[in-house]
């Protein structure tokens, strides 16, 4: 039941109402939603949160980001897991449903760059769309986002905010510091980007933390296929923008590859991890 897990304030939100503000919100479609989980599943689950630490957790290591990611579910803290489940969950997806106006929504069992995530001081996500569709289901159109940040005592001089883009690019329309318990629900199309580009500057023995999850809908045709697309910022000049097509022309033959091949993160993270010295 969806009292098990989300606070007084989220159960209230799926209405008509909050559809429209939803839809209807700058930029693209999205809503932010403070004190998302009641108090007892949010301090579980960072109180459950893994450091980085063995092969099981990708590292996303490369020009256009500096972060890790655990998704194998074997891999996760039974608390984790748990609450995962229950937000990939037919009752929860029903309530996500109402909440954007999408119906026939998925829940992605295999958690395909998603799961936990977290980026260490200095660490970054250049702007960026998100891939449209699945890599190992051809019919699945990726629809939605949701990130639930777990960042407890998270001071403005760390950074780390989300930035949401206008679809052409040329303004930042909204920021959002990754508060904890706070939860960022929206769109993913081939223009929603997003991101935080600026440097990590939390202390060293700080993360930041998040829980995301992505959810899709099956498709009757073979939806858009792209890879992640990232951009630089208007200011940020020719050469930045150069070396982020020449990253993500790379992640683009990548990706191509994960569905010929039915293969996962794991290899292309053990490459990386190499690459880097074998350092987190």
């Amino acid at each position: 039941m969806l009292q098990n897990f989300l606070s007084e304030n989220s159960l209230k939100l799926n209405t008509p109402q909050t559809a429209e503000h939803y839809q209807g919100a700058e930029g693209f479609p999205h809503i932010m939603i403070d004190n998302f989980l009641n108090a007892e599943t949010a301090e579980a689950a960072l109180k459950n949160f893994p450091a980085v630490g063995d092969s099981t957790w990708i590292n996303y290591l490369h020009y256009n980001e500096k972060k890790y990611g655990l998704n194998k579910r074997e891999a996760l803290p039974p608390t984790l897991l748990a609450l995962i489940d229950k937000l990939n969950s037919p009752e929860f997806i029903a309530y996500l449903s109402e909440i954007t106006g999408i119906k026939n929504l998925i829940a992605d069992p295999m958690l395909e760059g998603g799961g936990l995530h977290q980026i260490p001081p200095g660490g970054f996500l250049n702007l960026h769309a998100d891939f449209t569709a699945h890599p190992h289901h051809r019919f699945w159109r990726r629809r939605i986002n949701l990130l639930i940040y777990l960042n407890k005592n998270w001071l403005e001089e760390y950074g780390g905010n989300l930035e949401l883009w206008t679809r052409d690019m040329k303004r930042m329309f909204r920021k959002i510091p990754p508060l904890f318990n706070r939860c960022v629900i929206f769109n993913t199309d081939k223009d929603t980007f997003h991101g935080h580009p600026d440097p990590l500057k939390c202390p060293e023995d700080m993360t930041r933390k998040s829980i995301a999850l992505y959810y899709f809908t099956e498709e009757e045709s073979l939806p858009l296929k792209k890879a992640t697309n990232y951009q630089a910022r208007p200011h940020e000049g020719m050469l930045k923008s150069v070396l982020i097509l020449l990253d993500k022309k790379a992640l683009s033959v990548y990706n191509w590859l994960k569905g010929v091949l039915n293969i996962d993160d794991a290899l292309v993270s053990k490459i990386l991890k190499f690459l880097s010295g074998g350092k987190k």
